[in-house]
């Protein structure tokens, strides 16, 4: 399959993907088995460690580390073989870890969708709402909410890049077994601490492997024109 016919497919996939979340009530089934409505309490505390470190501030300060790393040693060994050979994957795998989070935390900012906690079946105030439905008062006076898609998880899902890094279909599919154990592992924590549905990060997900398509698309276009201006 080509990755024009991915790139429609997953636009496809990913708006019905929405539209079910959006009007279906299983997103608050699952996420009540994370939540004791008696101590009014999630099954992770937001600060309790090390669960905090491993699956929030460390994750991330090593996903940027792997990202920077990556970025000074292709700059540094540009003309290696090594480089040369995986160079328009290395560029593939950057670019996904820099528009990714970007293109989701830009996103949150203006659905205004809110967490679990706070929702007013867990203790929150606002209402359940769909990401295309508009709030009525008085909860269109209260504070903007950024919690739609899940931006954390969009780190660990920009590591699905590296399917286009690697040659072979055997490492092809590591990398995206490794990729989505990095992601869901980020957006599963979240979960548990009320700060995220499931569909926050099925949404995550595909907008990355979205996005990585479009990129990957475009990199191959300025490859094959990089090539023909040379012949």
């Amino acid at each position: 399959m080509t990755i024009k016919n991915q790139i429609y497919i997953t636009t496809i996939l990913t708006v019905i993907v929405v539209i079910f979340f959006g009007t279906s009530s299983l997103d608050t089934t699952i996420q009540y088995n994370f939540f004791n409505s008696y101590t009014n309490t999630w099954i992770l505390d937001s600060n309790l460690q090390p669960y905090k470190f491993i699956f929030y501030d460390g994750i991330k300060k090593l996903l940027v580390l792997f990202a920077l790393s990556l970025l000074v040693l292709s700059m540094l060994f540009y003309k290696t073989k090594i480089i040369q050979t995986y160079k328009h994957g290395i560029i593939i795998v950057i670019l996904s870890a820099i528009i990714i989070p970007f293109s989701i935390g830009g996103l949150k900012k203006i659905t205004n969708m809110p967490c679990p906690k706070n929702e007013i079946i867990y203790g929150g105030k606002m209402i359940r709402t769909a990401v295309w439905e508009r709030y009525t008062s008085p909860y269109d006076k209260m504070p903007t909410i950024k919690c739609w898609p899940a931006g954390h998880a969009s780190g660990g899902f920009a590591l699905l890049s590296l399917f286009f890094l690697f040659k072979t279909r055997k490492n092809k599919l590591i990398s995206l077994a490794f990729a989505l154990t990095i992601g869901w592992s980020m957006g599963s924590y979240k979960m548990l601490i009320g700060d995220h549905f499931f569909s926050h990060t099925v949404i995550t997900m595909m907008l990355s492997w979205l996005i990585i398509l479009i990129i990957a698309l475009i990199t191959n276009n300025r490859n094959k024109n990089e090539k023909s201006t040379k012949i």
